[in-house]
């Protein structure tokens, strides 16, 4: 049976506006557990103990990286405990639509968070943002989407999702029926560099949020980004979430896997709706700098050249590249289908939904179709180094099979690389200050 239409994402926003709140947490939809022993029991139990050990060095290890002095944190512009604060949450939070949900959106200055959060925003849900602007990439660009949330209504807690007292007064002052988790520590090669920063953030926050959810009364449903990158060597194309993910090619797929594990576990025990979604190779307006496309963008306008990665015996890398709008019509989609936590006071009163899906594009393209696009729109010749790809990580191609998000939430992806392209090279001239280009 097709799922059920959700509401529509084009409709007018509505200025927010202060008032008490709690909202209504009717029309959810029952239960679906059928694909759950697919994900899960084809794993090892050694790596399940690993991923176990692995967490409980998290609150040793994210200390740590709190208290450098290299973290990156910025300090709200409101006291936690004032009254404009709550205030500032109580508005943000208030729903503009019959039976709208109220969503608390961790990485809301991100990528993926600023476009979801938009998105339930303009049909009347009630969203409140939390984001620690770290300086992984540019915390400029960071705060040009929080500007940009701020203008449509949406308030964005400067905080992290390691801070329990945060989270805490968040829950109390809003009753969230659901909580988008889209915070993390991104990257493939960066956890060479700094390691301790994605057990921070994607262990141990994590387990923070999860933590709060289950405090929370009564619990919200979570939805949150897992990543294609589970599937590490996985050579079987293309990937389904039935296949195994025990063997990571990088420590961010560790802690992805790890997050589902961890995951999993509050499912059973405390009854939290969850539902994890595995995102292959998003890209668009507002994206990460840190991102292929992105940085090859860049340089090919200032004239620096680029590297391109190949694989073994000379073979070109591909990524199954998914335009943000289908990611974020697969997000919403599956807040709308997610059905409630069954907990009470932290104890568990029932079996409660568990998912995992694949959102992708199901078209992978090479990494030189993918330069040959932007050299055409751009109308400037990259200089090209290709090399041998190293041993940081990576993986030599991504293709997701999405039949189960097609057939469960209705997702259908529509922008193919091309068109996906041109729309983010119209914005990067745009927002970087270039002269626009001719046909584009």
């Amino acid at each position: 049976m097709a799922p059920p239409p959700s509401p529509p994402l084009d409709d007018d926003l509505f200025p927010s506006t202060p008032g008490k709140f709690k909202p209504d947490r009717t029309g959810v939809i029952p239960m679906n557990r059928r694909h759950l022993a697919r994900c899960f029991f084809s794993t090892s139990n050694a790596f399940i103990w690993a991923l176990f050990l692995l967490a409980l060095t998290a609150s040793y290890l994210s200390l740590h990286s709190f208290l450098s002095p290299n973290h990156g944190y910025y300090p709200s512009r409101f006291s936690f405990s004032s009254i404009k604060f709550e205030k500032h949450v109580l508005s943000s939070a208030l729903t503009r639509r019959s039976g709208g949900l109220s969503v608390l959106v961790t990485g809301a200055a991100g990528f993926v968070g600023a476009h979801v959060s938009l998105a339930l925003k303009k049909r009347g849900d009630g969203v409140v943002g939390l984001d620690n602007f770290n300086n992984y990439y540019d915390p400029s660009l960071k705060k040009s989407r929080r500007d940009m949330l701020s203008g449509s209504g949406i308030f964005v807690v400067e905080g992290d999702v390691n801070d329990a007292k945060l989270l805490a007064k968040l829950f109390d002052i809003v009753a969230f029926t659901h909580v988008m988790h889209l915070a993390a520590q991104a990257g493939v090669r960066y956890a060479i560099e700094n390691p301790q920063s994605y057990v921070h953030s994607n262990i141990a926050g994590l387990v923070t949020l999860l933590e709060a959810c289950r405090a929370a009364n009564p619990p919200p449903a979570i939805v949150w980004a897992s990543s294609s990158s589970v599937y590490g060597l996985n050579d079987k194309v293309p990937f389904s979430e039935s296949d195994r993910t025990d063997r990571p090619a990088s420590l961010y797929a560790a802690t992805k896997k790890a997050g589902e594990e961890i995951t999993h576990t509050y499912n059973h025990i405390y009854g939290l709706s969850i539902t994890g979604l595995r995102f292959f190779t998003v890209y668009g307006p507002w994206g990460r700098p840190d991102m292929a496309y992105f940085s090859f963008t860049r340089n090919i306008l200032q004239g620096k050249p680029i590297t391109v990665y190949r694989g073994k015996d000379r073979a070109n890398l591909a990524r199954d590249f998914t335009y943000i709008d289908d990611i974020v019509k697969g997000c919403v989609r599956a807040v709308d289908t997610a059905g409630r936590s069954t907990g009470s006071g932290g104890k568990k009163r029932g079996d409660a939904m568990y998912r995992i899906y694949n959102l992708g594009n199901t078209q992978p393209v090479t990494v030189p179709a993918l330069v040959g696009i932007l050299e055409r729109y751009l109308k400037v010749k990259a200089k090209k180094n290709v090399v041998e790809m190293p041993g940081n990580g990576d993986v030599p191609f991504t293709h997701a099979n999405i039949s189960l998000a097609r057939s469960e939430l209705g997702y259908r992806p529509s922008t193919d690389l091309q068109t996906g392209l041109r729309k983010f090279v119209k914005w990067y001239l745009g927002y970087y200050g270039y002269k626009p280009i001719a046909n584009l």
